[in-house]
């Protein structure tokens, strides 16, 4: 069973494979064939230059100087023709190569080729009940098999989904308008892919929300700045006209007056200026990635796509046309940054009140975007976010979308029921899926099992499926049904020395996270995973502090799996309709250990943890 289930959901991911590959070697084939005709391009140029050179200078030389302002006129005109048609293809073989990078990226992780993967970092909120347990961060994590956004809020949002995923509105952003709008974005491909290619064109570094926002936190510090711009035009003006005068006139050098309170003037307020020079620096370049990828959202049409055109509805509105808006913004950031190059900044400020004029006109447009820009940018980050999560479903298309029960619309007992569940971060020719039914508060499953079979991975399957299906994602399952659960585990616990915790007692503070949580007065409840629970301490307290926990888990609002080594804690389910058994195991054939890890029911029947000591050559009992 478990064979057939890995060959079906093989196979649209063999399709997406395939199709990629064939997509990467066309796109090959171009940019070898581009590269040729860019170097025919070169000899071309290169050819005309030399013959017009020959040609003009030999007419020269005879003085046919007609002619050969004729012929110069004409070997130009075909040079620049030439060099504008070289520049368009050498501006489309750098989109190709662009294009390949992101097609080659897709290809890495349907393959869960991780090393070429592009990674960025990303870290958890301390103390967080799911993350480190899961592989939610790092360089093989989902979020690193996730993260695709092309901006920091994009990026940003796509982590609240994910460590959020608790929370079924997290920035007031519902779950089923999430799914919806990552469903939608899934066959768009092109579209995802042009707002990416469009911010890389640009730069190879995310739009940076933050840096656009700066400008709105601080207000621009020079008090009366329309009167202060008046009074230095004037100067200006008066300046050059009594320079003007001093020329043509003979007039006495009354523009030196003139000019010192000018360049006075310049001065005292220079210290102002400079700070917002440091705020507006390079800033055109993200306000261009947000101008292409705007421009793009403008230009789609969204009529079958209602959901994504609600959420892009700031972005496409016309009463304030937000392209219209951030070009006016970068050509005036443009303007500020002139301040780079000093030379010609002095030159232009000697003439006209330069800095004063494009601060006014950044202060006024300021005041009209202080409201919509934070709007704006918000709307990209939801739309980045979902891109990640519809690229995610769209590389692979086995994955299936989980259905949300609510009170109103299930008479079904709290929980989950799935079948075909895998774990998205192992590669899909290794990938075994199990099924599983766990509903109703109270409800507990112990997992028992030999060393190596699986027991802790399943319980990561289960964690991060149902973190992919509260983020709005879809999940690495044939089928799968649940309610929303807040997400608690204890399956990766180290020892903190930074807060001086031995590893007993940071698993004993995880323990008591997750009994905080189950006996909590919540509108949802726990799903709690518990990987080898007290494997800190001595047998006896083990088995006494695990009986213990599990009485007091069963009489809760939590629903779970604790996985242990201790064949006694299956007793349990002897005498409590609450707790069930199930478990791994593994055959020995010619003296070597091979695991199938298939989820059974029942405590486990055997053990191996002898048989490995012996095939590593430890001493063991006869």
């Amino acid at each position: 069973m478990a064979k057939v289930l890995s060959c079906m959901s093989s196979s649209g991911t063999n399709q997406r494979r395939v199709a990629l590959a064939r997509l990467l070697r066309r796109g090959e084939r171009l940019a070898n064939q581009g590269n040729t005709a860019s170097q025919r391009f070169s000899r071309w140029r290169l050819t005309i230059f030399l013959i017009g050179a020959v040609i003009c200078v030999g007419l020269y030389q005879h003085a046919w100087f007609q002619s050969g302002n004729i012929l110069l006129l004409l070997f130009l005109v075909i040079f620049l023709t030439t060099t504008w048609f070289h520049q368009q293809l050498k501006y489309r073989l750098r989109r190709l190569a662009l294009w390949l990078t992101i097609k080659n990226d897709l290809l890495a992780r349907l393959e869960l080729d991780w090393k070429n993967i592009r990674i960025q970092t990303h870290n958890p909120p301390p103390h967080h009940p799911y993350a480190l347990d899961l592989d939610l961060t790092g360089p093989h994590s989902l979020l690193t098999l996730l993260d695709t956004t092309f901006s920091s809020n994009g990026h940003t949002r796509l982590q609240e989904w994910i460590f959020q995923a608790n929370n079924p509105e997290p920035n007031g952003l519902p779950w089923h308008i999430r799914q919806t709008f990552v469903q939608e974005l899934t066959p768009l491909s092109r579209l995802r892919d042009r707002c990416l290619l469009a911010t890389r064109l640009i730069s190879p570094h995310p739009l940076d929300g933050t840096r656009i926002l700066s400008l709105l936190k601080e207000p621009i510090a020079i008090p009366n700045l329309s009167w202060l711009t008046i009074a230095a035009s004037s100067l200006c003006i008066l300046t050059i006209i009594l320079g003007l005068l001093t020329i043509f006139t003979g007039l006495s050098n009354f523009w030196v007056f003139s000019l010192l309170i000018y360049v006075g003037l310049y001065f005292s307020l220079s210290g102002s200026i400079a700070a917002l020079f440091g705020r507006v620096l390079t800033l055109h370049v993200e306000l261009e990635k947000l101008v292409s990828v705007i421009t793009i959202l403008e230009r789609t049409t969204l009529s079958k796509q209602p959901t994504i055109r609600h959420q892009c509805e700031a972005l496409l509105s016309h009463q304030t046309r937000p392209t219209s808006c951030l070009k006016q913004l970068s050509r005036i950031c443009q303007g500020l940054s002139v301040k780079a190059h000093p030379l010609i900044h002095l030159a232009l400020n000697a003439f006209i009140p330069w800095d004063l004029l494009y601060v006014g006109k950044l202060h006024r447009l300021i005041t009209t975007l202080h409201d919509i820009l934070p709007q704006w940018l918000e709307a990209i980050g939801q739309f980045d976010a979902a891109s990640a999560l519809a690229r995610y479903a769209y590389v692979n298309p086995d994955y299936h979308w989980p259905q949300l029960e609510t009170p109103n619309t299930s008479d079904c007992l709290p929980g989950l029921t799935t079948q075909g569940l895998g774990h998205p971060l192992i590669a899909h020719s290794q990938r075994i899926r199990n099924n599983l039914d766990l509903r109703g508060e109270g409800q507990m499953l112990i997992v028992t099992g030999s060393n190596m079979s699986g027991k802790s991975t399943f319980l990561r399957t289960v964690g991060i499926n149902i973190c992919l299906a509260q983020a709005g994602g879809p999940v690495c399952a044939t089928s799968f049904s649940w309610s929303w659960l807040q997400l608690y585990c204890c399956i990766r616990v180290t020892d903190a020395l930074d807060e001086g915790l031995s590893y007993f007692y940071a698993e004993v503070k995880r323990l008591k996270r997750i009994l905080d949580a189950v006996q909590a007065i919540t509108t949802y409840p726990v799903l709690f995973l518990i990987d080898e629970i007290y494997r800190g301490t001595n047998n006896r307290e083990r088995l006494a502090g695990s009986e213990a926990f599990v009485q007091v888990l069963q009489q809760s609002r939590g629903i779970g799996m604790i996985s242990t080594h201790d064949l006694e804690l299956t007793r349990l389910a002897d005498s409590n309709g609450h707790i069930r058994n199930a478990h791994f195991q593994e055959s020995v054939e010619n003296g070597v250990l091979h695991f199938d890890y298939q989820l059974r029911s029942g405590p486990c029947p055997t053990t191996n943890a002898l048989r490995i000591m012996a095939q590593e050559g430890l001493p063991i009992p006869e």
